[in-house]
Order: C-alpha cells, then structure tokens, then sequence
C-alpha cells in the first residue's frame, strides 16, 4: 500500500486548529485509508463510524446523543448519508476545551459543501484528498502512473487488463450511483456523453457554444453539466490570466479531465501502448504534467493560470505568488526546444523563470531563464514556492 504521511501530518495538524475536518474526494481514492492512518496516529481515545453500516447508522440516529459522551478522535465516514449529524456537531464543536476531534469525510457533493458550510462555518477544515501523484510512486515510475492515473487500486492493479477495468466500474458508479446526489436530472447516458465529449477536448478552450449545440441544449446547462464534474474532482478547470498585458487575452478557461487514468479509460486507452500512439497524447501528460508540477510548488487555485494571445502565443501553466513569476510549458518529447512564444511569455509577463518539462530522463538549461525539467526528476528539480 502506498503510505501517504505527508497528507496524514496535514489531516492532524488541522485537526490540531479546528475542532472538525473534513476529508473530501472522489469514491475510492483513499479516504477511509486517509482516516485510519490519522487513528493510527493518535494519542488518545479513537472511535469510529462508517454509516455505510446498518448498525453504525442506527447507532448515530440521534446524532447528538451518541457524540457527546465520546472523548479523543470520533471518524465518520459516509456522513453525508446521515444529514443530521451536521446539525449535531456545532453544539459538540463549541463546547470548552474542545473534548473531541471530529474527522468525517464524504463525497463533494454540492449539498454536502452546503450542510458543513452552513452548520459548522468557521469550525471546520475542509481537506481534499487528490490521487497519488509522483511524490508518492516515485520518478521511474511516472509512466505507470501517467497511465493508469492516481486511483491507489488502479495504479497498484496487477495487470494493465485489471486496472482498466477498475477505471471502468469506477466511472460506471459515478453515473449510475453518484449522480443521484449532485442535483442533476439528465440522465446518465447524457452525462457519460458529456464527459467523453470532454475527454477529446482535454487540455482546450473550453467552448460552450460547442457543446450546446452537440448536445442540442442551452449553454447554461452545459456549464451546469461542467460544474457539476469540477465540484467533484472529476474535471479540472484552469482559468486564463487575466491581467491586461497590451494584448488581446484568450478569455475562456482551459478544462482537463482530473485524472489521467479516468481520461484514458474514456478516450478507450487500455495500455500504455495505446496511450502512446493516441492523438491525445501530448494534451494527455500535458494535463498530468501540469497538475503534478502545482502540486510540488504547492500552488492554489488562485495563484494558477494560463496565458495565451490571439496572436498565438501561449504559455500552459503561469504561477505566481507576491512578486515570483513562474511558467511552465508541457512537451511530450525528450528533446525540447526553445519557441518564439516561449520567449514572448517571458517578456511579456516578466517570468522569473521557464521551465519545460518533457519526458527525457535529464534537465539542463536551454536558454537564459529557460530550462528543460525532466518528468521523472520533477520533484527533485522543481522547488515548491516559497
């Protein structure tokens, strides 16, 4: 199994500062395993709920009876299908001296965000668990990772076979199950529809028009369709910079689906063979590329975004933090080069660095402020942000 200590030290570090955390995440990608490791971790009493089970559930019919005598860590799992527990837990995080921690973990579901936002605003932490990534496989095998995308089951599958049918059921339970609780009234086919469409548009503008006409429908409802995919870390949006440079901006986001693995299980790539000589393949680990290099800065949402011209030029990934400028470009060769937009980019957003990261096994400079970064030294050679 794949240990995940730094997500454990920030799960209890928080539960340090609030008196509830939540671990959001898509099914399967490791929060119960999250949870039971930070219990591990704990000094002093634990006790656990899973209200997937009859027995848990009738236990916690009556939320605030059954919390307020527990001392130490209470886990609950699944708390979304106990809406109740929400409104039990603002008396118990108020109490002095805070005498338990509460760690529950749920779908991201838009009416489970609303139930913590509005019963426990400014008592609880919300934690969202991502796939694993390279810092937890390891640089060699980035590949295997790039494939088979982020899901622990998928990744630790024993053949390329199994964990493509894994993915498969995966996205099979979230139309046929999951959908029921996002709000949503299409009908699954419509949406499976919606994601593959998407699939083939990974690492684009995103084009509303577009999609309304496919589908025949408003531009509002495909957004909705968008939004509701984003909400629970099944697609990625990335928004465009937006600070007036003296040139007409690309103006719409860029979307990508989440995670590699789910976008090449929609795209019909059983193996790393298939994922080679797929026209999708640079859009492929450019997506993968640029999600694991925010991850080893650290970066947030709001200090992400990337920049193109109608001109033409473009640059894939801007960070910036205070005054630190930072781009990145994504290439799908082991011999990158030097671009006109490239040196653009630098010039006109006045980065303190370029990097390129590519799938050659070495990094080494190309130019002055420009260098080539290899995938499989990414966190070796990529310092997070200060």
């Amino acid at each position: 199994m794949f240990e995940r200590r730094e997500e454990v030290a920030r799960v209890l570090r928080l539960l340090e500062d609030y008196p509830a955390v939540a671990i959001l995440g898509t099914r399967q990608i490791g929060k119960t395993t999250l949870a039971k490791a930070v219990a591990r971790r704990w000094k002093g009493p634990r006790h656990l709920f899973d209200l997937e089970r009859r027995r848990h559930a009738i236990r916690l019919a009556d939320p605030e009876t059954a919390l307020e005598p527990l001392r130490g860590l209470v886990v609950i799992d699944e708390v979304q299908r106990e809406p109740g527990v929400f409104a039990a837990l603002r008396p118990l995080a108020d109490r002095e001296r805070t005498p338990a921690r509460f760690l529950v973990l749920g779908s991201a579901t838009p009416r489970f965000l609303r139930q913590t936002s509005e019963s426990l605003a400014g008592r609880i932490a919300h934690f969202e668990l991502e796939g694993l990534g390279l810092k937890d496989s390891g640089g060699k095998q980035w590949s295997s990772l790039w494939t088979r995308g982020g899901y622990p089951r998928s990744l630790s599958a024993r053949s390329a076979s199994a964990s493509f049918g894994w993915r498969r059921d995966i996205v099979r339970a979230y139309l046929e199950r999951d959908l029921s609780d996002l709000g949503l009234r299409a009908p699954a086919t419509t949406i499976e529809r919606f994601w593959i469409m998407l699939a083939h548009y990974h690492g684009q503008i995103w084009n509303g028009a577009e999609f309304a006409r496919s589908f025949a429908i408003s531009e509002a409802t495909v957004r909705r369709y968008l939004e509701v995919l984003e909400s629970t870390y099944m697609v990625r949006v990335l928004r465009p910079w937006a600070v007036n440079t003296g040139k007409r901006l690309v103006k719409s986001p860029k979307v990508y689906v989440a995670d590699s693995g789910i976008l090449h299980e929609l795209l019909e790539l059983r193996d790393a063979h298939a994922v080679q000589n797929h026209p999708k393949v640079g859009a492929s680990f450019e997506g993968f590329a640029l999600y694991e290099t925010v991850r080893r800065l650290g970066a947030s949402r709001r200090e992400i975004s990337f920049w193109a011209t109608h001109q033409g030029a473009e640059l894939d990934l801007l960070v910036v933090r205070g005054k630190q400028r930072l781009g990145f470009e994504f290439k799908h060769t082991t011999s990158p080069e030097v671009t006109k937009s490239m040196r653009i980019a630098i010039e006109d957003l006045a980065l303190d660095r370029l990097d390129v990261v590519h799938v050659g096994e070495e990094t080494y400079p190309l130019a002055p402020k420009i260098r080539a970064v290899s995938i499989a030294r990414l966190t070796k050679d990529v310092d997070p942000l200060a």
